[in-house]
């Protein structure tokens, strides 16, 4: 990776070919439209021209979209490289597979006001944004129609009814997409409502783009951060160690410094993160990042990831063997959602 006075570039190892420029490193908004939605040029990049015959039609109707931040982070010439396969659509995406659904946490079901999902007691969802940084192929809300069903578009009202009217709610939740995705006077806006609701007093934000945009960590989202007097949670999601760079570690201490706790949530993937060793070492880099882990999650059933899927007997196999060598606060929790179920189920 080189830098200059400005600018930043990319590269990825081992071929001129791969070299991926971006603009200037403070406009993580140019950063945002610089993105990579073109599998040929992603596979182009990482000298994987050889794979062009097995990308579906259409991205398998779920658009490619990756950071070239991200991209720099893959192994070159290698069609394993896990956070290549987090994002590279893939023909098995297209087999309709029994037990998976579109709406496969029952989204829909908790739906409350616009954007709004209430499913736990003391806890509601927003769903602040539509747009994602990155789009990972496993996301239980890629068939989500945000069109309909998104917060911001109605300018919160009524969502912030609905949290008025219901005192045992303590905590509300920024989903999407990416809440961070919207402008920080857009939360800054939403934040201003929820000042007069003084039994909402923990604000909770659900985001990948510190990991794969950590440029979006900037002076005025920190500042707006800072300001806040809520107590503020940014559960992360990462899924493999080498998601982390200075560039990533340098967002998290940003938010740290903004009076946050960071937490991270992971998936757990076939082929991505599905053994011991790569478990154990997302858990030591986070946490030297100063990231506590928090949830494993066991894939939500959504139609085009059942090729991601990983075996309960697998998994409570993966979990025990952490818990044997790892501190316990670095062993996250392994669970599943279930549509109507209280909260979260722990296997």
């Amino acid at each position: 990776m080189g830098r200059t006075a400005g600018t930043r570039s990319y590269m990825i190892t081992a071929s001129p070919q791969a070299r991926i420029t971006s603009t200037s490193r403070d406009d993580w908004r140019q950063l945002w439209r610089d993105a990579i939605t073109d599998p040929l040029e992603l596979l182009n990049l990482l000298g994987l021209q050889g794979l062009a015959d097995t990308l579906p039609a259409n991205d398998a109707g779920f658009a490619l979209r990756v950071p070239r931040g991200f991209v720099a982070r893959m192994r070159h010439g290698d069609p394993s490289d896990p956070l290549l396969l987090q994002v590279l659509p893939q023909l098995a995406e297209c087999n309709e597979t029994p037990g998976f659904s579109r709406d496969a946490v029952g989204d829909l079901d908790a739906r409350e006001a616009q954007g709004l999902l209430h499913k736990y007691h003391g806890r509601a969802l927003l769903i602040a944004s539509g747009s994602c940084a990155i789009n990972c192929r496993y996301c239980f809300r890629r068939h989500f129609p945000y069109g309909e069903e998104m917060a911001a578009a109605g300018q919160w009202r009524q969502a912030l009814d609905h949290l008025r009217d219901d005192p045992s709610i303590s905590e509300l939740i920024l989903s999407g997409g990416d809440p961070l995705a919207l402008a920080t006077a857009k939360l800054e806006d939403l934040t201003r409502g929820l000042q007069a609701l003084p039994h909402v007093s923990r604000l909770r934000i659900h985001t990948r783009l510190p990991v794969v945009l950590p440029e979006r960590v900037d002076s005025a989202l920190q500042h707006w951060l800072g300001a806040l007097p809520l107590q503020k949670v940014v559960v992360l999601h990462a899924n493999h160690a080498n998601e982390f760079d200075a560039d990533v570690d340098a967002a998290c201490r940003r938010l740290r410094a903004a009076g946050v706790t960071l937490l991270n949530q992971s998936v757990l993937l076939r082929g991505v993160n599905d053994n011991v060793a790569t478990l154990a070492a997302l858990s030591e880099r986070m946490f030297a990042a100063g990231v506590l882990p928090y949830y494993l999650h066991q894939l939500d059933r959504v139609q085009g990831a059942a090729h991601f899927e990983v075996s309960d007997t697998v998994a409570l196999a993966l979990s025990e063997a952490l818990r044997a060598q790892l501190p316990g606060y670095l062993v996250p929790k392994l669970v599943r959602e279930v549509g109507g179920d209280a909260s979260k189920r722990p296997l």
